[in-house]
């Protein structure tokens, strides 16, 4: 099996970049991606049709069988009984993880119309979290037709320490992040 791209791309431009602005003097202090988990919610009343569509879109974005999650608890304000399914999610590492990455950058994002970039705000940790509106943006997502609009949490966690690895991390391997605005250019 070959490399991905983006793994190669992180091992040869990004590993030497990230060394030289960091100062890392050991190669595995050098921030790395450690995981991408999607997720993606449902209205507990959906039939279970429309629950198995949207694991099927899920699976299919992801190049992995999505699971699907159940409620812990019951709430009955949101008509919701322990154990009826939620959502469903997928835990992706190691080569699927590169190839999703490299998709949903140089494939997904710039097909959202209007796209201007994504937010550049990271939890603190270093992790990043993106919300997707509409599935369809992905190839695998279009191509079914499907009859309703699927929406994903992305949360791509990292190993850096602070926000500023994090960014930096993520801006090398190429995430299209929002030209931010300075209080001069604004005026």
């Amino acid at each position: 099996m070959s490399i991905p791209s983006l793994k190669q791309h992180y091992l040869n431009t990004v590993v030497p970049e990230l060394r030289k602005s960091g100062g890392y003097d050991n190669v595995h202090d050098v921030p790395q991606i450690t995981k991408v988990v999607i997720n993606s919610g449902f209205d507990a009343s959906l039939d279970k049709n429309q629950i198995a569509e949207t694991v099927k879109e899920i699976s299919a974005i992801a190049g992995q069988q999505a699971v699907v999650t159940k409620a812990r608890l019951s709430i009955s304000n949101f008509k919701l009984r322990e154990g009826m399914p939620v959502g469903c999610m997928v835990t992706l590492r190691g080569a699927r993880m590169y190839e999703f990455l490299y998709r949903l950058i140089g494939i997904a994002l710039p097909n959202i119309r209007d796209f201007r970039g994504v937010h550049d705000k990271l939890d603190g940790n270093g992790n990043y979290a993106l919300g997707i509106n509409d599935h369809s943006i992905f190839p695998e997502g279009a191509s079914d037709g499907s009859k309703r609009q699927i929406g994903m949490d992305i949360c791509i966690v990292t190993s850096a320490q602070t926000n500023d690895e994090g960014r930096e991390l993520l801006r090398l391997m190429g995430m299209p992040f929002r030209k931010r605005q300075t209080s001069a250019s604004a005026a």
